[in-house]
């Protein structure tokens, strides 16, 4: 008889304080009374509370809830979405405006169902959230949008101050955890987004505890910076549901600290590097660094 996979035992530098302070339940009251989804309670952010409660911000998740490709480490439901919402922008933006954000984060699910991506809704999001906040920087997280240029540059064109693409997982584990996506066309979306733009940064987010070594984990280090990329931010992977993959090693947080020197030395301009680390974590905090290194 085959013996049972064991779960490995979370940490203690993993655990998470909770926070459901006025910020917190004023922010979930506005996301629902504008109909508007974060990827923070989407993908079970461990950060939510921090970021909710203390720091009062979100990244806005839009082009619906409902995601058309089904990677194994993400909690975002997935399916054949059924909305387009072009008033999303103007609602996005109206409470950019409300919460008196100096950042914000704009991410989406991917939508292979649509020609472009799902890329005019999201450039007409960063146009009304510059109109109404023309103080408040604008960071955009897209899928790959299946590599098609002319819908990277759709999104460039509306000049976002940053562009986020993630590339999630080292070359060898890209099949296995990411649905749809290539390692090599999220190297050449990033590339490209310079190329179309030099003087917007592009940044990349890498999760470890999936099965790579840290020898892979320096190599997606070098090819993120083979391409231009200028800020790195690396994160434990942590299981959101039984579901999905599971958890192969939780790496300590002298190991993150490491990870952020190597960054550092290979030339990215800011690493934002620790166990509870995810892509829009401290994200003002992120361009503010780069811009003082660039």
């Amino acid at each position: 008889m085959a013996k049972k996979e064991e779960h490995l035992r979370k940490p203690d530098w993993l655990k998470i304080k909770l926070n459901t302070n006025e910020n917190y339940k004023d922010l979930k009251k506005m996301m629902r009374e504008k109909k508007l989804h974060t990827v923070c309670e989407e993908a079970k952010c461990p950060n939510i509370h921090e970021c909710w409660a203390i720091r009062k911000t979100a990244t806005f998740m839009i082009l619906g809830d409902i995601c058309t490709r089904a990677c194994r480490f993400c909690a975002v439901k997935t399916g054949l979405p059924t909305e387009l919402d072009l008033q999303e922008p103007e609602r996005v933006a109206e409470s950019v405006e409300q919460m008196g954000l100096k950042h914000v984060v704009i991410t989406a699910v991917a939508r292979d169902d649509l020609k472009d991506g799902g890329a005019g809704v999201f450039a007409e999001t960063v146009r009304a959230v510059r109109k109404r906040n023309p103080f408040c920087s604008i960071e955009v997280l897209p899928s790959d949008m299946m590599g098609v240029y002319e819908n990277l540059k759709t999104l460039m064109d509306a000049k976002p101050d940053i562009l986020n693409h993630n590339i999630e997982t080292v070359r060898r584990l890209t099949p296995r955890v990411r649905a749809r996506a290539t390692y090599e066309r999220s190297l050449e979306f990033l590339r490209r987004a310079k190329e179309m733009n030099p003087r917007i940064p592009t940044k990349s987010s890498l999760m470890i505890g999936v099965g790579e070594t840290w020898e892979e984990i320096l190599e997606t280090m070098d090819d993120l910076r083979a391409n231009d990329v200028d800020i790195m931010t690396i994160g434990q992977y942590l299981q959101p549901t039984k579901k999905h993959l599971k958890v192969q090693k939780y790496y300590h947080p002298d190991e993150f600290a490491e990870l952020k020197k190597i960054a550092l030395e290979k030339g990215f301009k800011h690493c934002e590097s620790g166990p509870l680390v995810r892509s829009s974590y401290h994200a003002d905090e992120q361009v503010n660094a780069a811009a003082q290194n660039k």
